[in-house]
């Protein structure tokens, strides 16, 4: 089973804010383990998704890749998403604009996940904290989309460690923060892993059904 280090205070303990360092960690923590996968396991399906888990990372890319170019332009665009096309390659798998070589093996996967969060990590790192940017979920910050893309990066690699056969258990700190910045009604009583799944429709807590619909907020904390 892959851990991160501590409780993952990159960001600066359990509750402070998310930052690029959070998100490389995310996905560093997710390319490790995911490399330990079985060659010949990636078209099996990845967890309760439609998707196999070779569509999964290429979603996954897909998502960083996306959140890193609305904070691009000079001035983001507050009505929708920059106009890339999006598109499926088969009826009901994942609308990307980014695809793996195929020829390139799991290997190359994951370096297209990998060069694919460093873009966001270094939009993260370069937006001043008061450009605002869209999100269907909310127009954010840089901050915001740095916390989207360590929600996605925890959640999907989850997804693809039940579909490969992998432990996974990120660090306490990255969950936590995450959830207090995106899902801030979410109780802070139990445990930050268990209680981000419960967030994302993944797993029940005590008390508590597994959501059959959720969502964040990314709007900015004031």
């Amino acid at each position: 089973m892959v851990k991160g280090t501590g409780d993952g205070v990159a960001g600066g303990g359990l509750r402070g804010p998310v930052t690029a360092d959070d998100l490389d960690l995310a996905v560093q923590l997710a390319v490790a383990v995911l490399r330990e996968a079985p060659a010949d396991a990636w078209d099996g399906r990845a967890g309760a998704l439609e998707w196999d888990c070779w569509e999964t990372v290429e979603h996954l890319s897909d998502d960083l890749f996306a959140y890193a170019v609305q904070l691009g332009p000079r001035q983001p665009p507050l009505e929708g998403d920059v106009p890339f096309r999006w598109e499926r390659r088969r009826p009901g798998g994942p609308a990307n604009a980014v695809h793996a070589d195929r020829a390139a093996g799991p290997a190359g996967l994951l370096q297209v996940l990998e060069a694919s969060g460093a873009l966001l990590v270094a939009m993260v790192r370069t937006t001043p904290p008061e450009v605002r940017a869209h999100h269907v979920f909310g127009n954010s910050d840089a901050e915001g989309f740095a916390a989207m893309g360590v929600v996605e990066t925890l959640v999907h690699t989850h997804d693809l460690a039940q579909g490969l056969g992998l432990g996974w258990s990120p660090p306490a700190g990255l969950c936590a923060r995450v959830l207090a910045r995106l899902f801030p009604e979410a109780p802070s009583s139990t445990e930050p892993w268990p209680t981000l799944l419960w967030a994302t429709g993944r797993a029940e807590l005590p008390g508590r059904p597994r959501l059959t619909a959720w969502r964040w907020d990314g709007t900015p904390r004031t």
